[in-house]
């Protein structure tokens, strides 16, 4: 059985890494959805660009450019990845379970296990604002048309 401290170690430890060696980090080419984010109350701010298939169904690519804290860049370099190959409406479904998860609902089947390593963020409920930021920017990048970058920010707030 794995004991509560060696969870909140390797929580912190893929967190950390993913902070300092984001693998999606920059912009997808040819960029088919773009949208920012930002989480006012403590200033992470995200940039989201979204490839899709011909159809305009399907994510084929997901990368990220932002400022934040660690949870913030984290949970984005771990969602873009996630993503990949996904339909639009798994996204969607997986952006309202990402949301539960962080209010103490229900973890991520086994192929997306290592979402669940942001769950340790709902214990702390002033940083769950950072883990979802990324998952609202991609819901409303989902739900736009945008292709080009614009002043406008989608917030959590």
């Amino acid at each position: 059985m794995t004991s509560l401290g060696n969870l909140r170690d390797l929580y912190q430890q893929v967190i950390l890494e993913r902070y300092k060696k984001p693998r999606h980090r920059g912009q997808t080419n040819p960029v088919d959805r773009y949208q920012k984010g930002h989480n006012p109350s403590c200033g992470d701010t995200i940039e989201l660009t979204l490839h899709l298939n011909p159809a305009g169904d399907r994510i084929e690519d997901v990368k990220f450019e932002g400022e934040g804290c660690a949870i913030a860049m984290a949970s984005a370099d771990l969602m873009a990845e996630a993503m990949r190959g996904r339909s639009v409406d798994e996204a969607i479904a997986m952006v309202q379970q990402f949301q539960d998860m962080m209010k103490g609902g229900a973890e991520f089947p086994t192929e997306f296990r290592k979402l669940n390593v942001m769950q340790g963020v709902s214990q702390f409920p002033v940083r769950i604002k950072c883990a979802t930021l990324t998952w609202h920017t991609l819901k409303a990048a989902l739900e736009s048309t945008n292709t080009q970058p614009s002043a406008e920010y989608v917030s959590n707030e």
